[in-house]
């Protein structure tokens, strides 16, 4: 039985107030009467009222919603897919290429890789608006789902696939009726977890 001493405790009661409680202060003070958030001068929530009434932040909002769920959606299948090609298709011409690009986001600063894109959209003369961000959003959070969808693919029972190809099944009735079932908690997860799925305001 794990004993805890008063300096764990201390360092976890510390290390929670360090990262949550300026959350819950920025929440409480939301709700200020007074435009300084140094004083406190009742509670209001006139500031949410305006907040319905501004436009340009409802539209932010909106594109920020759409960004995040279109590009974890279309993260979420080539990520899975690209897992499925690393796991089962262990040697094929320009592997080691392929890995290397679903991978180096992972290791890459986002700010370089950021860059590169705009660099990119430039010289290719696509316009900068909402879908240069969207494939911006899916090339980062890509590397996320491989990496989480791989692991389970790796110890995945394949007999369980060799039996239902046995019975009949085609692979694409294999994967969509066995795999996929089986390793849908870890796409999931990969998929729209707080993580990959990085919400930004345009």
């Amino acid at each position: 039985m794990v004993k805890w001493s008063r300096f764990n405790i201390a360092s976890i009661v510390f290390g929670f107030a360090f990262l949550y409680l300026p959350i819950v202060l920025l929440v409480i003070f939301s709700f200020n009467e007074s435009k300084l958030v140094t004083v406190w001068a009742g509670f209001s929530t006139k500031w949410y009222v305006q907040l319905f009434h501004n436009q340009a932040l409802l539209d932010a909002a909106w594109v920020t919603v759409r960004v995040g769920l279109i590009s974890a959606t279309v993260a979420t299948v080539l990520g899975t897919l690209a897992a499925l090609a690393m796991t089962r298709y262990t040697r094929f011409r320009g592997r080691m290429l392929f890995s290397g690009m679903i991978y180096a986001p992972l290791v890459m600063p986002e700010v370089i890789t950021g860059l590169s894109m705009l660099l990119l959209f430039v010289a290719i003369g696509f316009d900068r608006g909402f879908w240069t961000l969207t494939l911006a959003h899916i090339t980062f959070t890509m590397c996320f789902v491989a990496v989480v969808v791989q692991s389970r693919l790796l110890s995945f029972d394949r007999s369980i696939e060799e039996a239902a190809m046995d019975l009949g099944a085609t692979p694409v009735a294999t994967f969509l009726q066995v795999t996929l079932p089986v390793i849908a908690p870890a796409v999931f997860r990969a998929g729209f977890s707080p993580s990959p799925c990085r919400w930004t305001i345009w």
